[in-house]
């Protein structure tokens, strides 16, 4: 089974990134299901329901979030009936939405696990012990099982990779918007990489415009965060999972940019 995840889609660039190069990334991949982390699809910030139908449309079947996910309201009027919508799953109880959900594919079931670090974010309920918890509820349904853990700091994503080793098909990386150089498969056949990458603009500092995050820096002035305009990219990882057992033979990382 081959699963594309695409890493974190900002804003209309990175909309445009998907509508321009998913579909012919599926057919030379041989792509059976499209995940993505939607998070900052809006804008930059959040989701809103015009745009889920619209990445649904353009060949994205599954959505992940993260930190953003409440940042365009819209979402609570859908997000609660929306089976292919997951936001971090160690949110406290009643937070609404789902933390995993599954999609079908050539007869199979695959399962979707979301969760956030704590490591220079929100501090959620632990993703480490809720891990465990919640991937026994989906072990019950199926074997393959993808995990978007949303983080921000490096050693936390590794240890979690480490953590679930033999346990899910594959962590995936993602919230910092630069893609890492270490996909691989880890010892007891779990997919890793620290982070997928950005979908949207590349000439960017992670999606905003340079030079305003450059005079930001000398400064120390807030300012409005705008998205940077010119080339896109689109950034992603294809999977490569053995459908009985759930352990993944291989993970590739790709890089796809052009101009806007």
């Amino acid at each position: 089974m081959h699963i594309l995840f695409i890493g974190d889609i900002v804003g209309k660039p990175g909309r445009e990134a998907v509508k321009r190069f998913l579909k012919p990334l599926q057919e030379k991949h041989q792509i059976d299901v499209t995940i993505a982390n939607g998070e900052n699809a809006a804008a930059g910030k959040g989701l809103t329901k015009e745009i889920a139908d619209e990445l649904y449309a353009n060949g994205i079947e599954f959505l992940t979030m993260g930190n953003h996910v409440w940042d365009q309201r819209d979402i609570m009027n859908f997000i609660d009936r929306e089976s292919r919508l997951i936001r971090p799953a160690n949110y406290p109880v009643g937070a609404p939405g789902q933390g995993h959900g599954f999609i079908r594919t050539k007869g199979k079931k695959i399962g979707v696990l979301n969760l956030s670090g704590r490591v220079f974010l929100p501090s959620l309920d632990d993703p480490f012990s809720g891990a465990i918890r919640w991937i026994n509820q989906i072990k019950q349904e199926t074997s393959i099982i993808i995990v978007d853990f949303h983080a921000e700091a490096t050693s936390e994503k590794v240890a979690m990779g480490w953590f679930l080793d033999g346990k899910v098909s594959a962590v995936i990386g993602t919230h910092t918007h630069i893609q890492t150089a270490d996909a691989r498969l880890l010892d007891q056949g779990t997919a890793y990489i620290t982070d997928v990458g950005m979908t949207g603009p590349r000439d960017s500092v992670l999606g905003v415009k340079k030079e305003i995050i450059i005079n930001r820096f000398l400064t120390q002035l807030p300012a409005k965060f705008e998205l940077a305009n010119g080339p896109i990219q689109l950034n992603a990882v294809v999977l490569d999972i053995d459908e009985e057992t759930g352990k993944a033979r291989r993970i590739e990382a790709i890089q796809v940019t052009g101009e806007k």
